[in-house]
């Protein structure tokens, strides 16, 4: 059981002020969902958590431990991160790119075991990507290099799990894929972290949601409580349509609350 806090934490970049006075702990068991409209810290605060930025206020804790106080080994044995973009610049095959996710766990000079070739096989099949092992990774779709970058990031092993935009390059197949596959790691125990713009898959996959505008934390809790009307009104302004498919609740964006091509015009 892992534990990830945050107690007033304030994110400045460039000496800009991106986020201010965020409260949060979330454990192991779930997926919790980051949403929030464009430009509102979602980003900034995966990244911070994943101690890419630092705080100018407040701290950040696992396990009631600062996260400044583990050396970069260390804490990569804790916090997987998967950035957005999926940005590869090296001609490697897909096999190797994922083997990199078990750097954390070698020591210098030491070489992979078997032990580490048995976790990047099973990364690469939960990924759907095993058919692309021996493919350079430059030569993939966005999609396809999407999924191999996220069975890297399985590969480490990790007790929490960062993602940053997970689905936004996939069809709806692996949409799905990738939010039941997440699922399914933290139903195994492990904390995941995923910045969502997809509201029916917030709704639909996440344990809990963290809703931010502005840089603030406004609403924190259930998909029910986080998703309500007055909450995607205030933040998205939008109206959203309400219900359930096999037991399962949903919301859908259904429209716009504003004039215009833009919610900040």
């Amino acid at each position: 059981m892992s534990e990830l806090s945050a107690s007033g934490l304030g994110v400045a970049i460039d000496g800009k002020p991106i986020l201010r006075g965020i409260d949060f702990t979330v454990r192991s068991g779930g997926i919790v969902g980051l949403i929030g409209p464009n430009g509102a810290g979602k980003s900034t605060l995966i990244r911070a958590i994943a101690h890419l930025l630092r705080p100018v206020d407040g701290r950040i804790a696992i396990d009631g431990v600062d996260i400044a106080s583990f050396d970069r080994r260390a804490l990569a044995q804790r916090i997987a991160y998967l950035p957005q973009g999926h940005v590869v610049h090296w001609p490697l095959d897909v096999y190797h790119v994922v083997a990199l996710g078990r750097l954390p766990h070698l020591s210098p000079m030491a070489r992979v075991s078997e032990k580490d070739h048995g976790i990047v096989r099973r990364a690469m099949e939960r990924t759907d990507v095993t058919a692309f092992a021996h493919r350079t990774v430059t030569t993939l779709s966005g999609g396809e290099r999407a999924r191999v970058m996220l069975a890297r990031a399985l590969a480490v092993e990790t007790p929490i799990l960062l993602v940053d935009e997970p689905v936004a390059s996939l069809d709806p197949f692996h949409q799905l894929q990738v939010m039941e596959l997440l699922r399914g790691i933290a139903e195994e125990g492990r904390l995941v972290i995923a910045v969502l713009h997809d509201l029916p898959l917030a709704a639909r996959f996440c344990t809990r949601l963290l809703l931010l505008e502005g840089g603030r934390l406004v609403a924190d809790g259930s998909p029910a409580e986080v998703l309500a009307r007055q909450h995607l009104r205030d933040a998205y302004a939008i109206e959203g349509v309400y219900g359930a498919e096999q037991g399962e609740s949903y919301v859908l964006p259904w429209r716009r609350l504003f004039n215009g091509n833009s919610r900040n015009a």
